[in-house]
Parts: structure tokens; sequence; C-alpha cells
């Protein structure tokens, strides 16, 4: 074999593990932080940057009761029930959305795991890469969500201050009836972040242990949030 030959195979053989190691490049994701951080938000633009599924508890049950599969059916009674979904059927929900060909080349779970057993039941079928910690101190939680509106359509956030829509109660996006949900009222507001702190706070050491985690400053507007999420990734 020529010295030529022997390069440009070498050369070949070369390329073709730089194009396997592309290829098999994911970005899974866990986005993490107290309500009103500003992870929906993010996860929008994130998805589009990223070109990766959201994906949350919600979507997920929704979808399980709409295609009212075993598991589907289970969740609706739950609920119907008025009970919170346990632990093993999330779980269950959670493994069977990561299993379908959409996600592949990656995701980003929000509001998932919400305490270190689910954690560690997650590791167990899929193999997370980086977990984006929001920091952000309750002070400026209660200013945001205070100001809070939702599409109740396409579940697109706006705030009265930061990101107001055009015409008041419509959303730009979708059309929909923009709205100030129960939950943002300032009492509610105060229960959730108690709520966080005692059960979903602890991933961040559990994550951080494991050098995994990633903390972005969740007080500046969204557009310098995007530079440093990007910045944080190591995407240009």
């Amino acid at each position: 074999m020529t010295l030529r030959v022997l390069l440009n195979s070498t050369l070949d053989n070369h390329l073709i593990e730089l194009y396997d190691e592309k290829k098999e490049q994911t970005m899974k994701l866990i986005f993490l932080g107290p309500p009103g951080a500003g992870k929906g938000t993010l996860a929008v633009r994130a998805v589009d940057i990223l070109k990766v599924q959201q994906i949350s508890t919600g979507s997920i049950f929704r979808a399980a009761i709409a295609a009212k599969s075993p598991l589907g059916v289970k969740v609706k009674e739950i609920i119907d029930a008025g009970k919170l979904v346990d632990d093993e059927t999330t779980i269950a929900l959670v493994k069977e959305r990561l299993s379908q060909d959409d996600v592949k080349n990656g995701y980003i779970l929000d509001g998932f795991p919400r305490t270190i057993p689910q954690a560690e039941a997650l590791a167990t079928f899929s193999a997370v890469e980086k977990v984006i910690n929001f920091d952000i101190p309750d002070s400026g939680v209660l200013e945001r969500l205070g100001g809070r509106e939702v599409c109740r359509k396409c579940g697109y956030n706006f705030h009265k201050i930061f990101t107001k829509t055009t015409k008041e109660g419509i959303c730009d996006h979708c059309g929909g009836e923009v709205y100030t949900r129960d939950d943002d009222k300032p009492e509610a507001v105060q229960k959730r972040l108690e709520v966080y702190r005692a059960q979903t706070a602890p991933l961040i050491d559990y994550y951080r242990q494991k050098g995994l985690l990633l903390d972005i400053d969740a007080r500046p507007k969204i557009e310098e949030i995007v530079v440093n999420f990007k910045k944080a990734l190591g995407i240009n």
C-alpha cells in the first residue's frame, strides 16, 4: 500500500469517526428553579436554539389522557379524584415519553424531577447531560409572578411589565385568551416557594455533586439570559 493511499485511508477513517461523533451528540437537559424563575420562557427559546423537545409532566399527562393509554386512563382517574399523581406513575410516563423517537437527539425536562428519588429513577433510563439552575431570590419571584399572564390556548407566558401583549388580553402567538392564574396570587406564590425549597431545592446540591449543574442568573431580561445560557453550554 502506498503512503498516499494509507494517508487517504487514515483521513477517511478520521472523518467517519468525526461524523459519527457529531451524529451521536445530544443535549439532554433539566431546568431547575423556583416558580417564576423563567424556566418556561427560556425553554421556548432553547427549543428553537437546540432543536430538541421541551417536556413537562403536565404535557405528558395531557398527552397520555388524550391517547387513552393504560397509564393515561390511570392518570385521569387520579386527577378526577382530586389527588396528586404518584411517583411511580409519573416516572413510568416520563420513561415512556423519553423512549420516543423525537427525543433521541435530546430534550429539556421542565418540572421533572422534583425530588431526589425521582432523579435517581430518571438516571436508570436516561443520562442527563446538564442541569440548568435558574438562580433568583424569592423577592424576584414575587415581583415576577405578580404580573405574570398565561395564554389559555398555547401556554405562552407574558408579563404586565416585562413582556406585555400587543393587545391586552390576547396572545401575540396564537390569539388565545391571556389570563392571570390563581396560583400566581401573592399568598399562593409564597406557598409554592415553600414547597419548592423543601422538596425540589435539594436537587441543586444533588446535581452539583455529580458535576452536572450550571447556575444561571435568572434576574436579567430574557435576551441576556439567552446569551448566558448559550455561553454556559458552549454554543456560539
